[in-house]
């Protein structure tokens, strides 16, 4: 199965193109992040018309403040998508869990920023995690998960728990560093891979979101499978973003398969 998984920046003028891009590559699976309500309809009616199944994250309205993005999980050939509630989860828009085809279960995951209050981005990862780790069966998470700060050759990460030299801060602490870590390294114990880092290793820093003006910037978009998942590709689509300028973050495609 092939995956594409983006974050749109909630372009509205841009979906049109966006859509182009994403059923270009005939994905059997989507997941997109960063939808918003003017969006939402127009990607859910493009993505009906080319025969795929969809499930959107409760959408907020966009005057109830500053949460007016969701994510939305999309399949080709299938009568439909069920459901899978983490649980803890403090904002329910920003993380979709389905199962597809009757046993692979896809997590579907948009990271609050560090700066929102009440721990959110803390609280969506240790849930996320807590589910991850507890579930049975093939499974991934895929998404903007807004972390690592840095990513060394060892595979060991530093996370935005951290100043630039690596040392921890004093106002986020250890539960946080712990928390951004635990979804792109905490689950290897159990058998979950990187999949961009296990195919092509660490030679490169391939960052999916640059600063603007001053260079620099992040891997913040991720694939993390279960043992039972086979992963033959996994790649960025830097060129949407740099070249196409469709949004500030590049798309991540992989094929994916379910071990026998």
């Amino acid at each position: 199965m092939l995956l594409v998984c983006w974050n749109l920046a909630g372009r509205m003028r841009l979906v049109g193109e966006q859509a182009e891009r994403v059923l270009g590559e005939r994905p059997d699976l989507v997941c997109l992040q960063e939808v918003t309500p003017a969006t939402a309809h127009p990607w859910l009616d493009l993505l009906d018309a080319a025969g795929y199944r969809c499930a959107l994250a409760p959408l907020p309205r966009a005057r109830e403040g500053s949460r007016p993005l969701a994510v939305l999980t999309a399949a080709a050939g299938v009568d439909d998508l069920e459901p899978m509630p983490v649980a803890g989860v403090p904002w329910e828009e920003r993380v979709l869990s389905v199962r597809v085809r009757g046993d692979l279960e896809v997590v579907n995951v948009h990271s609050p920023v560090s700066p929102k209050p009440n721990l959110a981005k803390v609280r969506t990862h240790e849930a996320v995690f807590r589910h991850m780790a507890t579930g049975s069966g093939p499974r991934l998470v895929c998404g903007d998960l807004n972390t690592p700060r840095r990513e060394h050759p060892d595979g060991s990460v530093w996370t935005f728990a951290r100043h630039r030299n690596g040392r921890l801060r004093p106002d986020r602490g250890e539960r946080w560093d712990a928390a951004e870590t635990a979804l792109i390294r905490g689950l290897a114990p159990r058998g979950f891979r990187d999949a961009f880092r296990e195919l092509n290793g660490f030679g490169s820093k391939e960052p999916t979101w640059e600063w603007p003006r001053s260079g620099g910037g992040y891997r913040l978009d991720h694939l993390i499978v279960s043992p039972e998942i086979e992963v033959t590709a996994c790649r960025y689509q830097h060129g949407w973003r740099r070249d196409d300028r469709l949004s500030d973050h590049s798309a991540l495609v992989a094929e994916v398969a379910v071990r026998d």
